[in-house]
């Protein structure tokens, strides 16, 4: 049917850029090549009908601080699944390593050339970033922060994140249950100088633990970047020290299991109680496995699959969401303390990630 219709088309085409005397008069011939054209566009492009779909496919922008922590790993598989389920298309990007501002920089405006309605970001650097940001912003692209929040929370329209000063809470308060009245010497494993995780997080637990930055108590602070390595080295670096730490805040999971292998190299794990945040699976394997106390569960899941569907309910509905929206946190442990709400590790390896 298709194809008789273009047959037409071009017949009804080529009569009308006859010569004159043998068609219609000019005016209908010019009347009779623009409907042509029309006819052909609409009953014969093929490729232009498939441009057309393609360019109504919503365009989904994921930016991760990198592309190996599990947790960001599962953020985009997530994501990708999500975005698949709402037939819309998922543009990914990653820091070359954490704290990495320029990649991501450079990806948002890749993604903003290429048409994306939204974007996913876990920032970097939670300032420098803002101008590239703001600009994306101004083109029309939503843009919501995933896990970690910029500074200020303002500079982007939502926030889909863990509460993160909970978070160390939790694990704060438990720490302080466990240790109750005894001696301390607390060693702080951060993530990285600036970021608003790594303060909510770090400032957490010494509001859990009841105590702030000037206590004497704490005799040792490192920079890890969440990286279990830089977990090992500043551990090591800590145990030099002060040998007879015995309480050791980790900002994730990769930093405690580095900071275990520390311990383990000087014999001195069984002397340390180990906390942590993340909740992936083999985070809570770890505090099933005793080398770790106890950790805060977090839902990256959560955050890509909420943060697609926002995406593509702004592309086709014109709803823009806004605010913050906590996707939830929950205390991992095999020997709860009186007073502070926990789960075991059953559930945490039932709801685990990685």
């Amino acid at each position: 049917m298709l194809i008789a219709t273009c047959l037409r088309v071009v017949e009804s085409s080529r009569r009308a850029n006859a010569p004159a005397g043998l068609g219609p008069p000019p005016g209908v011939r010019g009347i009779a090549v623009a409907f042509a054209a029309l006819l052909l566009v609409a009953a014969c492009g093929g490729q232009g009908a498939s441009s057309s779909s393609s360019a109504s496919q919503v365009q989904v922008g994921l930016i991760t601080k990198t592309d190996t922590n599990p947790f960001f790993v599962k953020m985009k598989e997530g994501a990708t699944k999500e975005a698949a389920a709402k037939g819309a298309k998922l543009q990914t990007g990653a820091g070359k390593f954490d704290g990495d501002n320029q990649t991501q920089v450079t990806a948002i405006e890749n993604m903003v050339a290429g048409g994306v309605k939204g974007i996913l970001i876990t920032p970097n650097d939670t300032k420098a970033i803002i101008p590239t940001i703001d600009k994306a912003r101004k083109k029309g692209v939503l843009v919501i922060a995933l896990d970690t929040a910029t500074d200020p929370q303002s500079a982007v329209d939502a926030l889909f994140a863990t509460d993160n000063m909970k978070a160390g809470e939790l694990i704060g308060k438990y720490a302080k249950a466990v240790e109750g009245d005894k001696p301390v010497k607390i060693a702080m494993l951060d993530g990285t100088t600036g970021v608003t995780v790594t303060l909510q997080r770090h400032n957490g637990f010494l509001a859990g633990f009841g105590t702030n930055n000037s206590d004497p108590r704490i005799v040792c602070t490192a920079d890890t970047s969440g990286d279990q390595a830089k977990g090992q080295t500043g551990m090591e670096n800590c145990l030099t020290k002060a040998p007879d730490l015995n309480l050791v805040y980790t900002i994730n999971e990769p930093a405690a299991l580095g900071a275990n292998t520390a311990l383990k190299s000087a014999n001195k794990q069984s002397n340390v109680l180990m906390t942590s945040v993340d909740g992936g699976c083999t985070g809570v394997q770890a505090v099933k496995d005793g080398k770790i106390a106890a950790t805060s569960q977090q839902y990256p899941l959560k955050m890509a699959i909420e943060g697609v569907d926002a995406v593509v309910d702004y592309a086709k509905n014109n709803k823009k969401v806004s605010g913050y929206v906590d996707t939830g946190v929950t205390l991992i442990t095999d020997k709860p303390q009186p007073g502070v709400d926990s789960k075991d590790t059953a559930f945490g390896l039932a709801n685990c990630w990685g």
